[in-house]
């Protein structure tokens, strides 16, 4: 074989090998060009994440004020004050439609509550017992009452003995209408005279007796509490 032709193909051989060293030297440039990248943007990713966690965590107290104030887990946006005032009527349409109710009916017993106070436990000399009617409607809408003085009654007994009651000798229809806002008690201020009454209408009633007495308030099946005062 020729020696010329060999030293040819060594040259070319170690050429090859010059040139493949090159592209393993530019892939390693590369490589460390890409991991240097790499490591530019993690801190970039960390810092955002550190300012992600920097970031101050919701309070749970009010997170869960939120969610009852919204009624539902899920988030969304707050109403505005305007829409939750045209809720308003809207939901209280509602309730009413419910209970099959309209503004300006008759009170239902259910949605009444009557209580009653006495001003004082005792009445001495020419002190005059008081005693404080309060009536409430509980319902969806406002009603109309009778508060006049047979249909909400006040008695005054002493042990077994009728003593008083509003409900004897009224003049006229002795009705009275109160229309009742839901909530909004009405309240009647009422003063014995220390006198017996009774259905005949007696000019001359007798006065009381000193001693233990019993006030009760009364409309249709209601009943306040007992309250209990000593006349001296």
């Amino acid at each position: 074989m020729d020696p010329d032709t060999m030293r040819g193909d060594g040259g070319d051989v170690y050429w090859r090998r010059r040139m493949s060293v090159l592209v393993a030297v530019l892939v390693v440039v590369a490589v460390v060009a890409w991991a240097c990248s790499t490591r530019a943007a993690g801190p970039q990713r960390s810092s955002a994440q550190s300012s992600a966690s920097a970031s101050p965590t919701p309070d749970p107290l009010l997170a869960g004020l939120r969610t009852l104030a919204m009624g539902t887990a899920s988030p969304s946006p707050s109403p505005s004050p305007s829409a939750s005032a045209s809720a308003s009527p809207a939901s209280k349409k509602g309730a009413a439609a419910a209970h099959g109710k309209r503004a300006g009916e008759p009170c239902n017993e259910r949605d009444l509550v009557l209580s009653m106070q006495g001003k004082q436990d005792v009445y001495a000399g020419a002190d005059l017992p008081n005693f404080l009617v309060t009536l409430v409607n509980t319902g969806p809408v406002m009603c109309r009452a009778d508060v006049g003085p047979r249909a909400m009654e006040v008695r005054i007994t002493s042990g077994d003995d009728r003593i008083w009651s509003t409900a004897d000798c009224v003049s006229g229809a002795g009705v009275e209408l109160q229309e009742l806002e839901r909530g909004v008690p009405y309240v009647r201020s009422l003063d014995w005279d220390r006198r017996r009454s009774s259905a005949d209408c007696r000019t001359t009633p007798p006065d009381a007796l000193p001693g233990t007495y019993v006030a009760v308030a009364r409309m249709g099946k209601l009943k306040s509490a007992m309250g209990v005062f000593h006349l001296r």
